[in-house]
């Protein structure tokens, strides 16, 4: 599903220098699998996530997602494959605040260019709990609800790449463990294969496979041993 060889990203210092970031010589992911990255702040986790998803394009190497290499498309052509193939789980969620839980979820369909379906996003909704909330807005919903349906919306158009970006984060810790189960089963329910990015123990420990970013990236890796 997911395949990174020889993936290198810098960036670029007020006064030119280039700052490297990521040195990755090879990370792969299996259809359906469900694993999550580690590390410390700043060693670069967000930045690998960006550069998977065609947020960020990376300065040399393959990053190839479902038999299609992001580095080599267009703007235009990661867009559409970001579209069509990836859900992302925001830290902040990136609800927009004058539309409904239903209304977020269906510019998910918008984004991917397929018509949109009121059904699935409804059941989305009802499959994170919160079928009795699809018409308020972000401001009229908790932490966690908030979160809850930043998930649906990353579901909405059927995806074969789920990336969480800490989606614990923002949520009290009683909520966390309801959080990665609702990404996991969602995952689990249509074969989507997971990368889950944390810093937390009580978040990772919920995995069978935990990579060290710091042990994929040779640039944290020399960063830790200076």
């Amino acid at each position: 599903m997911l395949l990174l060889e020889n993936v290198k990203k810098s960036y670029r210092e007020p006064d030119g220098t280039a700052l490297p970031v990521l040195d990755i010589p090879r990370f792969t992911v299996a259809e359906g699998e469900q694993m999550t990255l580690v590390g410390r702040s700043g060693c670069g986790k967000t930045t690998l996530l960006h550069v998977i998803a065609g947020i960020s394009r990376p300065d040399s190497g393959r990053v190839q997602i479902d038999g299609r290499d992001v580095a080599r498309l267009s703007e235009a052509g990661a867009d559409r494959l970001r579209a069509t193939t990836i859900g992302y789980v925001f830290q902040t969620f990136n609800l927009l605040p004058g539309f409904s839980a239903l209304e977020n979820v269906m510019l998910g369909m918008t984004f991917s260019g397929s018509r949109k379906d009121v059904g699935r996003a409804k059941n989305l909704l009802d499959r994170v709990g919160l079928s009795h909330r699809i018409h308020h807005k972000p401001s009229q919903l908790s932490v966690g609800e908030q979160q809850r349906v930043a998930v649906a919306r990353a579901m909405a158009n059927r995806p074969k790449l789920l990336l969480a970006d800490e989606p614990t984060a923002n949520v009290d810790p009683a909520n966390q463990q309801n959080i990665i189960n609702l990404i996991r089963g969602a995952c689990e329910d249509e074969g989507v294969s997971l990368i889950v990015v944390t810093h937390a123990q009580e978040v990772s420990q919920q995995f069978e496979r935990v990579d060290r970013l710091e042990d994929i990236n040779l640039v944290a890796k020399q960063v830790i041993k200076s």
